[in-house]
Parts: structure tokens; C-alpha cells; sequence
């Protein structure tokens, strides 16, 4: 538990909805009750509750969290008149996000301990497999091991796509123009620069993003900033925010409370 594992996220958000399919499911979604744009903080909250109760938690606690998410997921399909056709249970889908979020935490170990054995990513992907089978994904759907997992991952970039309207939710997220005016003007310029340096090329160039030489310098010197930083914060402040999502949600789990 890591707060500055979470420093990838808003990339790993861009690359989860760079299939067109994803992308218009969320963008064009009906479930306003969940929308990023309308609901930032309970949004952040059940992201980063799915993310440590997967990892974290037990079987009983994983089916509680799939309960939930599913309850969501059932009204997030296309009409017969959209142009996209997507929905929110199709498992190669659900197989590409989960896959996304694998990626996420290779780019959080990378990020915080570089020097990472085989045997810890080997560890590290076995257990990610839960990302998908919690979302449906049957677990022979999940790629056998770490070198079977890139030969999916490179055939699957070929379908990587956005459009007008995919391209301009998504550049509103990592903007964060959803946020009030005061707040947006400062955090919406840092914001985009770290979600841009989290992204690999093929992404960057279907958001329409720039980047050079001189901002990856700037990227890698925050980064290093951020790592020697975080290694002196208390343990409580370094599993900020992660500790208290984590804790909200094993409450609402035992009284029972809507998760999402």
C-alpha cells in the first residue's frame, strides 16, 4: 500500500479508455451516479476501492466488490442509433482494462522500486490476474504468464483508437475542467504534464498531446523529487490515500452500504 504508486493513475485512466469501445461507454455512460465529470471525489473513491479491495481483500470481499460494480455496468450499453457499438460486460473489454491496470502497476513498481526482482514482477502478475476475474474475466482468459501477457499486449495495441468525441472527453479529464474554475487554473497544467509523461507514445499521440526531450527531463526530475520525498513522509502519509479508502471500504462492506 502505496500512496505514490497512484502518481500513474490518470494515465492508466487515458490508456483504459483508448478502445473506442470503452471510451464512448464512459464518455456516452447514463449512470451519471458514477460519471467522473458530475462526481470527482466519490468517483476517485470507488476507483481506488476497487483497486485495494482486489488486491487486498478476500474472496468474499472481491464478490461483494463485483456485486456492486456489475450493478453499475448493467446500464452502460450502446443504443441501436450510436455509432460505437460497446458494453460495459463484454469480457475482451473488461480483458483490456484489467490489462491497463496491470500496466499501471508495473509503472507504480518501476516508479517507486526500480530494482524490482524477477521473482516480485512474477509474484506482482499473478496476482493482478485479479483485476480481470473480478470484473468476469474468466481466469483462462488471463495470459499465462508475464511473456505471454506482452504478445496480448502488443497485438491489442493495434486496436488502440480514439475519436472527436472520445479524444475530447479525455483531454477534458486530464485537464481537469470538470473541477471549479480557481482550482483548474493551477492543478489542470500539472496534472496534464504528469499524465503525459505516464503515457507511452502511441497514447500520447492519440490524445494529441506533445512532448520533447526537455519535458521528459523535467518529468524525470520530479519523479526522483517525488520518490526522495516520499521515502522520509511517516508510513501513515506514505499509504495516503490508500490507508483510509481502504479502511472506508471494508466498512461498507460490513454494514453492508452501497459501494459505488
Amino acid at each position: 500500500m502505496n500512496g505514490l504508486a497512484l502518481a500513474p493513475a490518470g494515465a492508466n485512466v487515458v490508456m483504459q479508455l483508448s478502445r473506442l469501445p470503452v471510451g464512448r461507454g464512459v464518455a456516452e455512460s447514463r449512470v451519471d451516479s458514477g460519471a467522473l465529470t458530475k462526481h470527482p471525489i466519490k468517483r476517485t473513491r470507488t476507483t481506488l476501492g476497487y483497486i485495494v479491495a482486489v488486491l487486498l481483500g478476500d474472496d468474499e470481499m472481491r464478490e461483494y466488490i463485483r456485486r456492486e460494480v456489475n450493478r453499475q455496468h448493467r446500464d452502460v450499453h450502446s443504443r441501436d442509433e450510436d455509432v460505437v457499438s460497446y458494453n460495459a460486460f463484454d469480457p475482451d473489454l473488461q480483458l483490456w482494462v484489467a490489462a491497463c491496470m496491470y500496466q499501471g502497476s508495473l509503472d507504480a513498481i518501476r516508479l517507486v522500486a526500480a530494482d524490482a526482482s524477477d521473482e516480485l514482477l512474477d509474484e506482482l502478475y499473478g496476482h493482478c490476474s485479479r483485476f480481470a476475474t473480478t470484473l468476469q474475466v474468466p481466469i483462462e482468459r488471463w495470459p499465462r504468464d508475464r511473456e505471454a501477457f506482452g504478445q496480448y499486449w502488443s497485438e491489442t495495441l493495434e486496436l488502440v483508437a480514439m475519436d472527436d468525441v472520445t479524444r475530447e472527453y479525455l483531454r477534458g479529464m486530464v485537464r481537469l475542467r470538470f473541477l471549479p474554475r480557481a482550482l483548474n487554473a493551477w492543478l489542470g497544467p500539472v496534472h496534464e504534464f504528469i499524465v503525459t509523461g505516464f503515457l507511452p507514445p502511441l497514447f500520447r499521440e492519440q490524445l494529441g498531446v506533445s512532448w520533447g526531450p526537455g519535458r521528459q527531463q523535467g518529468f524525470d526530475a520530479l519523479c526522483r523529487a517525488a520518490v526522495s520525498v516520499h521515502r522520509v513522509l511517516p508510513r501513515a502519509l506514505q499509504e495516503f490515500p490508500l490507508n483510509v479508502v481502504w479502511w472506508d471500504t471494508q466498512r461498507r462492506h460490513r454494514a453492508g452500504r452501497a459501494f459505488v
